[in-house]
């Protein structure tokens, strides 16, 4: 592995304790999802430096994985907030 893409990897991995942080804090739904998106984000990107760095391809698959998996959590979660809004615009007109 060469020097310049394993302190990249590191650098993205400190970036995702800091993540990890936010995501316990909080202090909103927003705030975790958020951490939980750039969760997906920074795990591909250390992947696909993995794979760049000589791991393979299946590092490749995994990063697909994971971006698949991070566009449909933000999807869910929009959608969850968008329902949870609608209710509550219901609640106050009655």
């Amino acid at each position: 592995m060469s020097g310049l893409p394993l302190m990249l990897a590191l650098f993205m991995f400190a970036n995702l304790m800091v993540a990890l942080v936010r995501a316990v804090r909080g202090p909103t739904s927003a705030d975790r999802l958020l951490a939980a998106l750039l969760f997906g984000t920074t795990g591909v990107a250390i992947l696909l430096l993995l794979a760049y760095s000589g791991g393979g391809s299946s590092l490749v698959d995994a990063a697909l994985v994971f971006a698949l998996l991070a566009a449909i959590s933000g999807a869910a979660f929009a959608q969850r907030a968008w329902r949870y809004e609608q209710g509550e615009a219901e609640n106050e007109r009655h």
